[in-house]
């Protein structure tokens, strides 16, 4: 059973509080509309976020979802895997167990995890990592700012970058910074529906667009 305030649930368990995404089929559909993959990331994000508060682990969900991120940036297998129709649900599931074993992740996103590989909702683990963190970033009175830049960044430079983004938005910034080598210098910035895009490549973009519009 799911535990709730005064209750705790049983680590082998928690993934019962997940709610049921809807109708299933044998084969996942990795072209789903985006706001349908965000409305099935925000359901399994809601219920492992309101379980980790619960449980007061927030911290701990928080450095598994910088881990498995990164994983999923570094390693085109595992890209493969939680996108592929070619791999069974039962390989799926196998597999990100003993990914997650070997991050140490917190048992109730290796749960989610489980249970989101029996239903073949893999695909949307992307959005249901950005949403967590968005969930877990304003429990804290954060706000997280997605950065694309074409070298990475110096831990100096991010620190600025976050407290020149604070002074802008009026809350503490928390940089989750990921490399684009197709970027002509500058940098992309997205905090919340806000994108700042300082990139050359931005700026020739529009230039051309312009360009087009008087000739």
């Amino acid at each position: 059973p799911c535990f709730r305030q005064g209750h705790v649930t049983p680590h082998g368990t928690a993934y019962n509080c997940m709610p049921p995404p809807g109708p299933e089929s044998g084969r996942v559909d990795v072209s789903e509309p985006a706001s349908i993959s965000s409305g099935i990331a925000e359901r399994y994000a809601t219920a492992v976020f309101e379980i980790a508060q619960e449980n007061k682990s927030l911290a701990k969900l928080e450095s598994g979802l910088d881990d498995l991120s990164a994983a999923i940036a570094e390693s085109a297998e595992l890209r493969d895997l939680i996108t592929s129709p070619l791999v069974s649900r039962d390989a799926q599931g196998k597999a990100v167990a003993a990914v997650a074993d070997k991050m140490g992740l917190q048992p109730v996103l290796k749960n989610a995890l489980g249970l989101m590989a029996g239903k073949r909702r893999l695909f949307v683990l992307p959005q249901l990592i950005d949403q967590l963190r968005a969930k877990i970033a304003e429990d804290k009175g954060e706000v997280t700012a997605e950065v694309v830049t074409a070298k990475a960044l110096t831990k100096t430079q991010s620190d600025k970058l976050a407290k020149t983004l604070a002074a802008r938005v009026g809350k503490t910034v928390k940089i989750n910074a990921t490399v684009d080598d197709t970027l002509v210098g500058g940098l992309v910035v997205k905090v919340g529906s806000k994108m700042i895009d300082t990139s050359l490549r931005s700026k020739l973009a529009s230039l051309q667009n312009a360009m087009k519009e008087v000739g």
